[in-house]
């Protein structure tokens, strides 16, 4: 129930308010139904526009945008089929199944997620809108308006920026910038309570930077220097994030000079400048001696810029996406979402002959498992929605005309980037933002019926998000522990077997870090619902402790066997073996 913090994204807050030009477009045009589908994709594109690398943005916002586009065509044509857009059998059959293919699908990672949704909400508003233009149309004009925010997103510079580098890398700069400040923040915390928070920082900052540089190219390889510079100065960071952790692990505190060096590094990702000078660690032991050689190599890096390509990404899966989607918590969610979108079809088609499409629309955005608990993203809904059309409500009754409902558009597009960091608000935000379009469209404002028909698929989703369907629950939950777990002996394995291989040992340890947030996740996730749905996932929190001391005792176990001296201490063996018994104890409690 908490929102997110963070300063204000400025640059997201600029393209969201340019995204409404396609709708002035039309409105001057005299064809404001033609703006309306370009509005919605771009309001869509919109709620996926996050931070990162502009690289990796073209998929995060492209690839939903296409889903959304078919979605429509898919949906005017089945409305142009049963004739009118209303059918108590054939509507609702065929939504369920899309439910069941886009829910099994969405479960597979954040992309798919907001491909599965766009899809499932561009079908039903495609059915179910009233409006002029043929469906071939409205789709190209739906892909238009996301199509043009992620221009925005190209082109735009970001403000502010420090680099000397192009501006197509700012994201991919401050992400592998982070690192090194994780870096050194996770060194400072070394010996104190904070060096835990500080290894899932160091983390997460490592997750970032991965998907920032892992964009899609029209290359094979990078094609600047400058690019490959920046994806080398990542990997220079990984042996970094491999000492301070295995320092964490000793627990030892460090002198601060040992923290000089990381920082130094960052700035000079940032502004491109030489790093200079950088402080060097006493070599007493194997953890220090690792840090001093990673920030030797790490200046070697920033003082000669490479020109070896770089890397592939290494998957974080042994599963494809067809196979994760059709994994226990694929079809888990799958059916949810399933039996959620043929109920609200059915409900809406009952109670409404013409204009029904507002609360399966509803239900979808509900449905979606990461935008919070169930019970509180319906909390949210529901205030967000009556905020919403209050505020509307108000807007109706005090202007007329098209020009200030695009001007409403606008202004609630800048807001978007914002209000994302709470689902009530941006609930609200959305709910103003469709009313205008819905009015813009022809339709007449019926803010106090949309207000209702959230309510009822609010509370659709909340029974069928409790009732006791076929199988299992938690199947989520145990999936992601069992890639976590199976991705820590396969890291484990690699260190005891193949010691000097550290480019495999690396992306191994990358693999197992990532999975392990992704269960801790999964595992808060279902922790904050209700106690019906959170019994079904009790001891796992156990399960990831293990998972997590195991993998930090290999990346100790790793450094230790670069040592000159060479061999693993009966210390660090007998750890292991300690830790591989308490992941079997805990992981058998889940598993019954």
């Amino acid at each position: 129930m908490r929102a997110q913090r963070g300063p204000v994204p400025w640059s997201a807050v600029l393209r969201g308010a340019l995204a409404s030009v396609p709708l002035l477009v039309s409105v001057i045009a005299g064809q404001p139904t033609a703006g309306v589908p370009a509005a919605l994709g771009a309001m869509l594109a919109g709620i996926n526009d996050r931070p990162g690398s502009r690289r990796a943005s073209v998929a995060r916002l492209g690839l939903p945008a296409l889903a959304g586009s078919a979605g429509l065509l898919g949906g005017t044509m089945l409305a142009a089929a049963v004739g009118g857009g209303r059918s108590l059998i054939v509507l609702p059959l065929v939504f369920g199944l899309m439910g069941l293919v886009a829910g099994a699908v969405s479960s597979t990672g954040p992309v798919a997620s907001a491909c599965g949704t766009q899809v499932l909400v561009a079908f039903v508003i495609g059915a179910g809108m009233p409006l002029p233009e043929p469906g071939p149309l409205r789709a190209l004009l739906f892909l238009a308006g996301a199509v043009w925010l992620l221009v925005l997103r190209l082109v735009l510079p970001s403000p502010g920026r420090l680099g000397s580098g192009p501006y197509r890398l700012d994201g991919g700069r401050e992400a592998v910038a982070a690192v090194y400040e994780a870096v050194a923040g996770l060194l400072r915390a070394v010996g104190g309570p904070q060096a835990r928070p500080g290894r899932a920082a160091l983390s997460a900052a490592l997750d970032q930077a991965q998907d920032a540089l892992s964009g899609p190219r029209l290359r094979r390889y990078s094609s600047s220097g400058a690019e490959r510079r920046l994806h080398a100065q990542y990997a220079a960071a990984l042996p970094l994030a491999e000492a301070a952790t295995a320092l964490a692990w000793a627990g030892v505190r460090l002198p601060g000079r040992a923290v000089e060096g990381p920082r130094l590094l960052a700035a000079s990702v940032r502004t491109g400048a030489p790093c200079g000078p950088l402080p060097a660690p006493a070599r007493t032991d194997a953890g220090l001696r690792a840090l001093d050689d990673a920030l030797l190599r790490a200046a070697a890096v920033f003082d000669r810029p490479p020109w070896a390509p770089p890397g592939r990404r290494d998957g974080s899966s042994s599963l494809s996406v067809p196979g994760r989607a059709w994994s226990a918590a694929g079809r888990e969610y799958g059916l949810r979402v399933a039996v959620c979108c043929v109920t609200s079809t059915v409900v809406a088609q009952w109670l409404h002959h013409d204009h029904w499409y507002w609360m399966p629309a509803t239900t979808v955005f509900l449905v979606k498992p990461d935008l919070g608990p169930l019970a509180s993203r319906v909390a949210c809904r529901a205030v967000g929605t009556v905020t919403g059309a209050a505020v509307f409500g108000v807007l109706a009754m005090l202007v007329s005309g098209p020009f200030p409902l695009v001007a409403a558009v606008a202004l609630c597009g800048a807001l978007i980037p914002v209000a994302t960091r709470h689902f009530a608000v941006q609930t609200a935000v959305v709910t103003t933002l469709v009313l205008s379009l819905v009015l813009l469209g022809g339709e007449p404002p019926a803010s106090l019926r949309r207000v209702v028909e959230s309510l009822l698929a609010c509370t659709t989703v909340l029974i069928v998000g409790h009732l006791p369907l076929p199988g299992r629950r938690g199947h989520s939950v145990r999936a992601a522990l069992d890639t976590a777990v199976g991705a820590a002996h396969r890291y484990l394995s690699h260190v005891l077997d193949s010691p000097e291989d550290r480019t495999g040992r690396g992306a191994l340890r990358r693999d197992a870090y990532r999975s392990l947030a992704v269960a801790r996740t999964a595992i808060d996730l279902s922790a904050a619902e209700l106690p019906t749905v959170a019994r079904h996932s009790a001891g796992s929190e156990g399960v990831a402790g293990a998972v997590e001391r195991l993998i930090d005792t290999t990346t100790a176990c790793a450094v230790q066997l670069d040592h000159p001296a060479g061999g693993l201490p009966p210390s660090h063996a007998e750890l292991l073996a300690a830790h591989l018994s308490e992941l079997e104890r805990a992981w058998a409690v889940p598993s019954r």
